[in-house]
């Protein structure tokens, strides 16, 4: 990769998930960007999600912060910058150091992190210093922690390929980890005898390919885990030799996993005991096998015991740092890893060191040559917003991060932000729930105009380097954060001028008096010049000073942890399904992230294309549980918890677990009306992570009450203020809009010309059958449709996709426009119906008429339609179709 930037575009990395896909960005003529795959990236290979695929359609400038704003007003830098650093000082003389603090983000650079983390920890003297990535992989560190001494994942991607089992714990590896789901389903494709288990209690599309899907209760791992340690030992399969050499604390562990019969873990988990057995028996025959693991074990009250009953069983068998066995962790966020790297979390100090270490908290204040470090561990992400919401935090700055939707007890947080004095924001966006009560906006550059690093989910650093300008006066969050600091007072100890300076001196530290007890190692680039920099490959760390070349990197083969007698340490996990409904609140909800959208949208809701698969917040749920509760296909309903409500659409379906309901985690008030699910969970955490538990909340359901319901395109985005219920989103020419409202409206038309903003003297096409209560509205400037309203008792019986693409369509003759009004498609524009393939815009319709055409599997309909050829993010819907129209034929 000695040409970062040639002929076909820039070498950059994905901003989106920690698989860290390498990307080439190609700027065209017309201001657009191509986008493809790297094809030489370790990580992906050339593959990309539809995310990935479609982010030359998120740069655009609409919604972007451009200026310093102080108080709604533009300001300087100058001024702004004065104010942050003058308000922080302030508090810190009058309140002292912990009054202060910064709420950062798995979606800064590495060197911004390092950055902030060195200004917080050893110059202001304070650890409150958390990040967003507390929500998603704090309890992994913590186990990694506990069981090796270190933050270390052992394994490599190349090990998915490798093993003959993989469980999944958890992930929904399809949707939230494309390309490592299409790594993984191409190796079983080579080797069909590889075995896949998937443990969640959702059947998600990563269950097209697992041989056995446990379907099991909300926070059961550590109870299944604990069974199959005591499987493990009954039948032989514990690697002796390993145990007795490299680890400390087995006959422990073995003791409170004894209880653990397959008969009461069946029972605690919800498993009938012969799936509980079938799994026990696939791990134990299987030496090769590797457990990767995401947030449906991490985002727990007992995250952290889950990640250690996991290490538990592969530290038991030995199957650990060799070729296609380990425990893996995926990360979420793209640079998640970095920010552990760098102490980013309010309990770690930078290079994996230990703040409770007094020898790490000292070897880092002399390399910093720091006034005032920190001493104890800071305020964790949600104690931190209760200081804020109590007044012991007087001054926040928030980077790159959206808590009003994505903290728990979101509602809370929202008011803490309200009452704090002094609340800054860096931000790309102009328009987030968070940056609204900012009194400092500080606008930030975005992906493609930042430089710097990120690290991924197997330890490899990559390179995002900037292919666009910063538009008007954004700048990296890293000189932000320096120039501040310089205002503090300590600018000798900030005198960067490039990410790269700040890059040197972060591998620089990872050396810094190691002489192997630490794992975190890239003094190899210590001495790392500008162009080198610049043209720097993905490298997997450890990277020591000396190392000439690179190889699959794995650790603990051997032993060698990081503990002060170099053993693993099992952990006597408290094995229990932790269950928290009751009478007045009977199902659990779980939330997540669906296949097209990523944290609250602030990129991937500027894509119609990524919009068009799940347009509206939604609730999974069971048909027993939807029946029970009076709740039909496709209507509205309320979800309520002890802390929150939302609205949401009903999506019934088998596939979701009797008794638990799934939001997605994505929609914010930019988007609807009452879709903000993080409203709905408790602040409640893992005692050892901090982690909150997302997965496992106590809510109720029921319908919502509309006297009709409505959906609306427009070439102009919609104003649905004052309706009870409204989601948006983007289309491909415009917007489209869902909305229901409890109280009929006073006229079809006054709300069509409210919602669309049209004066009295536009002309209006519609059809009113009030007999039934449905009215169609239509209007158009010469050939072009502007907008269109349908709205009826119920949900609304129009394609979606069909009305959505007449904002693009010529509309000559009065036949035409009136068949927009009927929001019908005719034979001359057939309707792909609701779009399944995003990266080809290629609907249910289309995939279902191939199907019945004699396209008999996935790799059929490829070869007519392209879907499922890019990605493969849809291929289990695909083949889900097929088989729902058909019988697959054999290939």
């Amino acid at each position: 990769m000695e040409d970062v930037q040639r002929g076909e575009g820039v070498r950059t990395t994905c901003p989106y998930c920690g698989v860290g896909c390498g990307v080439i960005a190609k700027p065209e003529a017309d201001g657009t960007v191509k986008i493809s795959g790297d094809p030489d990236h370790p990580a992906n290979f050339g593959r990309l999600c539809s995310k990935g695929s479609a982010l030359g359609e998120t740069i655009g400038l609409d919604e972007r912060l451009l200026y310093p704003e102080i108080e709604g007003r533009r300001a300087g830098w100058y001024e702004a910058l004065d104010l942050v650093a003058q308000k922080f000082s302030a508090a810190i003389t009058e309140h002292g150091p912990d009054s202060v603090a910064f709420y950062v983000s798995g979606q800064l650079l590495t060197e911004d992190y390092y950055i902030a983390n060195k200004l917080m920890k050893g110059f202001i003297g304070s650890a409150n210093i958390d990040t967003n990535s507390r929500l998603c992989m704090a309890s992994s560190v913590a186990g990694y922690r506990r069981a090796f001494g270190s933050d270390t994942v052992p394994g490599t991607y190349e090990d998915l390929e490798l093993a003959d089992l993989v469980v999944l714990v958890g992930s929904n590896l399809a949707w939230c980890h494309p390309v490592l789901y299409q790594r993984l389903a191409a190796a079983k494709e080579r080797r069909p005898e590889i075995k896949v288990v998937l443990i969640d209690p959702r059947r998600t599309m990563t269950a097209d390919i697992a041989d056995l899907h446990l379907a099991i209760a909300a926070d059961g791992d550590t109870v299944l885990f604990a069974g199959l340690l005591r499987h493990l030992a009954e039948n032989g399969v514990v690697a002796r030799d390993y145990v007795e050499n490299h680890t400390n604390g087995f006959n422990k562990a073995l003791a409170a996993a004894q209880p653990f019969t397959p008969q009461r873990v069946a029972a605690e988990t919800g498993l009938t005991p012969q799936e509980v057995e079938a799994f026990y028996e696939l791990f134990a025959r299987h030496p090769r096998t590797v457990t990767i693991y995401s947030q449906g074990v991490n985002q727990s009250a007992v995250g952290t015991d889950k990640v250690n009953a996991i290490i538990n069983c592969h530290l038991a068998t030995g199957r650990i740092g060799r070729p296609g066995m380990g425990p893996f962790s995926v990360t979420g966020q793209p640079n998640a890893m970095g920010g552990r790297e760098v102490g980013g979390l309010a309990n770690m100090l930078a290079a994996h060191m230990d703040i409770e270490n007094s020898w790490h908290r000292e070897l880092v204040q002399r390399f910093w040559r720091a006034p005032r470090m920190a001493e104890k561990p800071g305020l964790k992400a949600v104690d931190m917003f209760r200081a804020v919401a109590d007044g012991r935090i007087k001054a926040l700055w928030i980077m790159a991060t959206n808590p009003a939707d994505s903290m728990p007890d979101a509602d809370a947080v929202v008011e803490a932000l309200k009452a704090c004095p002094f609340v800054v924001v860096s931000d790309i966006s102009s328009a987030t729930d968070t940056i609204r009560h900012a009194h400092v906006k500080l606008p930030s550059a975005g992906w493609g105009e930042k430089d710097g690093t990120v690290t991924n989910s197997e330890r490899r650093i990559s390179r995002q380097r900037p292919f666009l300008p910063s538009p008007g006066e954004a700048r990296p969050d890293w000189w932000q954060i320096l120039e501040v600091a310089r205002r503090m007072g300590f600018a000798e100890a900030f005198p960067y001028s490039s990410a790269a300076e700040i890059f040197r001196e972060h591998a620089a530290l990872s050396a810094y008096e190691n002489d192997g007890a630490r794992d975190f190692d890239i003094g190899a680039y210590a001495g790392i010049g500008a162009r080198e920099y610049g043209e720097l490959s993905p490298f997997q760390w450890p990277a020591p000073t000396g190392r000439q070349e690179e190889g699959a990197l794995r650790f603990f083969a051997d032993g060698g942890f990081y503990t002060p007698d170099r053993r693993a340490r099992f952990v006597a996990v408290a094995a229990r399904q932790r269950s928290v409904t009751d009478a007045e609140y009977p199902l659990v909800l779980n939330t997540g992230r669906v296949r097209d959208h990523w944290h609250t949208m602030t990129r991937t809701g500027k894509s119609a294309r990524l919009s068009a698969h799940l347009a509206e917040p939604f609730a999974e749920i069971h048909p027993e549980d939807a029946a029970r509760h009076g709740i039909g296909e496709a209507e509205l309903m309320r979800v309520e918890s002890r802390q929150g409500a939302a609205v949401v659409r009903a999506l019934i379906s088998p596939r979701q677990r009797r008794g638990s309901v799934f939001v997605p985690m994505h929609w914010t008030d930019q988007f609807a009306s009452k879709g903000r699910v993080a409203a709905l969970i408790e602040p409640v955490t893992d005692p050892f992570s901090g982690q909150p538990a997302s997965k496992n909340v106590a809510v109720r359901i029921k319908p919502f009450q509309a006297s009709f319901y409505g959906f609306a395109v427009s070439t102009a985005r919609p104003a649905p203020d004052g309706l009870d219920y409204w989601a948006l989103a983007r289309s491909e020419d415009g917007w489209r809009a869902e909305m229901a409202h409890a109280v009929p409206p006073e006229s079809a038309e006054t709300l069509f010309r409210r919602l669309l903003r049209l004066p009295g003297s536009v002309e209006i096409i519609a059809y009113h059958d009030d007999r039934k209560g449905d009215h169609r509205l239509a209007t158009f400037a010469g050939e072009r449709l502007v907008g269109a309203l349908y709205l009826s008792p119920g949900p609304v019986a129009v394609s979606r996709s069909f009305a959505s693409a007449q904002l693009g369509q010529v509309h000559r003759d009065a036949r035409a426009r009136y068949r927009v009004v009927a929001g019908r498609a005719g034979a001359d524009r057939p309707d792909p119906g609701a779009i399944v393939c995003s990266c080809f815009g290629v609907g249910i319709n289309q995939i279902t008429a191939a199907a019945r055409s004699g396209c008999g599997s996935v790799e059929a309909v490829g070869r007519v339609l392209y879907a499922g050829t890019n990605c493969g993010s849809c291929r289990a819907e695909i083949r889900a179709i097929v088989e729902a129209n058909g019988v697959m034929a054999a290939e």
